[in-house]
């Protein structure tokens, strides 16, 4: 059994988010950067799962990105891996960044591509469906739990109102969110092994991006808040009304 995870660094959630060169570029001076927590909390923390329940796993981790995210890469070794994977490129379209996880996968045969349910920077979803459509294979997304037997998966994964259980053939791409693993934090053992995991760095094959960024805009902020008297309920009726145009 082979095991892909997708991983990707992001901003840490804390961090003040600003942009310059005419609000076209991520201003990422000073910024903390953490594992993106899809990635991390559920789909690599499933994939050390099943390698524990079979040892005989191969567990490989792989990364669309520059030198910077190193101790990214590092972090979620330390957690559990084999191996990680860094396509050495600097790119935020969808098409280029899953072009390059393709063909990866290809090389490596693997059975299993996991991914988070989406990044919490650009919250595309788009990367594991892209994936599986570059390699043919099937994708189940938002899954929720992950069971194995054998070469066939069952998978359970969020519909409205509901959920859907799934049983797919491997090989299968699959995008996980909460309920698919419990959160790990990396044990001092893990930490120092981490650091002669290998870390393979591939350049990336030539494909053309399908978008490009034209400009990020902030939200609008926040209006000042307004306490109303609790003995003055007229007042909130008319505020709601008026203002907020709620009622």
């Amino acid at each position: 059994m082979k095991i892909l995870v997708c991983i990707s660094k992001t901003p840490d959630t804390t961090a003040k988010i600003a942009f310059k060169d005419n609000n076209t570029k991520f201003a990422s001076e000073g910024v903390q950067w953490i594992l993106n927590p899809y990635d991390e909390w559920y789909a690599l923390v499933r994939a050390i799962e099943l390698k524990e329940k079979d040892p005989s796993t191969i567990l490989h981790l792989i990364t669309v990105a520059t030198a910077d995210a190193d101790p990214i890469i590092r972090k979620a070794l330390a957690l559990g891996g084999d191996e990680a994977i860094r396509v050495n490129a600097d790119s935020h379209d969808s098409y280029f960044i899953a072009s390059q996880i393709a063909e990866v996968a290809k090389q490596g045969a693997y059975d299993i591509i996991f991914t988070g349910k989406e990044t919490i920077d650009y919250n595309g979803s788009s990367i594991g469906g892209m994936v599986a459509g570059l390699l043919d294979v099937s994708y189940i997304s938002l899954a929720t739990k992950f069971e194995l037997n054998g070469l066939t998966a069952t998978v359970t994964r969020e519909i409205e109102g509901g959920e859907e259980t799934d049983e797919v053939a491997l090989p299968v791409v699959v995008s996980c969110q909460k309920g698919v693993a419990e959160q790990r934090i990396p044990n001092m053992k893990g930490i120092m092994g981490a650091r002669t995991k290998p870390l393979k760095v591939v350049e990336p094959t030539s494909v053309d991006a399908l978008t490009s960024i034209v400009s990020f805009e902030l939200p609008p902020a926040k209006a000042g808040v307004k306490l109303i008297p609790a003995d003055n309920p007229a007042e909130l009726v008319r505020l709601l009304h008026e203002e907020a145009k709620l009622i």
